[in-house]
């Protein structure tokens, strides 16, 4: 068990788009990086207040032997960090994979299409689960999130969908590592009675719903303030 394990997912994952974002100068994603950390951090404040009740009260918690032993508010560092690494990793994706890929979106018909599908069975899984605290504040989030994006944002909904399938391929792999894939025990421990239980490989379904929501609100807010930046430009 490496007490780095942690640090080095997050360092891991936010190195190669923080080094491209610096180095490519035809995307130059950098020149975006002040409004960048306002959005991400726009968010990560009420997820880490989530993430610390959470943790008090015994829904989730970590492994002492995968982080350093640095705490803030119960919290190892490396978890506040995630919150900035992972979203920077995955808010640069999206900006590049539209600026090489400007056609790499669904039409209006499937977008909602796969909305209202989503919407109706996370409504079930909900009314079935209701209680259940990782599933219910996940699923409630998730069903506002995407009503909000059809009445709001429908063409970010169109180009985000299919960028966050993208972003789930590297998701599998780091959070399949902190929730115990190729290692000895988990990085990040769940409370199976305040989830569904069901899991993919070892990540609880409910994680990758917790992504969306972490992340498609960082792109509203980055999206606004981008707009915003043009205009004064």
């Amino acid at each position: 068990m490496s007490p780095y394990l942690y640090l080095l997912l997050n360092l891991g994952s936010v190195s190669v788009p923080l080094l491209y974002s610096i180095l490519e100068r035809k995307f130059y994603f950098i020149r975006y990086f002040k409004i960048a950390v306002i959005s991400i951090v726009s968010v990560a404040v009420p997820f880490l207040i989530w993430d610390g009740i959470f943790t008090k009260n015994g829904i989730w918690g970590f492994d002492p032997d995968y982080f350093l032993g640095v705490k803030a508010f119960g919290m190892p560092i490396e978890e506040w960090l995630f919150f900035f690494c992972i979203p920077y990793a995955c808010l640069f994706t999206h900006e590049i994979l539209k600026y090489h890929l400007p056609k790499f979106k669904l039409s209006k018909t499937i977008t909602l299409i796969i909305s209202s599908s989503l919407i109706m069975i996370m409504g079930l899984l909900l009314i079935l689960n209701y209680g259940k605290w990782y599933t219910t504040i996940n699923f409630m989030l998730f069903i506002l999130l995407v009503l909000y994006g059809l009445k709001y944002h429908l063409g970010t909904l169109q180009e985000y969908f299919p960028s966050f399938l993208v972003i789930l391929l590297p998701f599998l792999l780091v959070n399949g590592i902190l929730t115990g894939s190729f290692i000895d025990s988990s990085v990040i421990w769940y409370n199976d009675n305040e989830n569904l239980g069901f899991r993919i490989f070892t990540i609880p379904l409910e994680d990758f719903f917790y992504a969306f929501n972490m992340l498609f609100p960082i792109q509203l807010i980055f999206n606004t303030l981008k707009k915003k930046f043009y205009a004064e430009a």
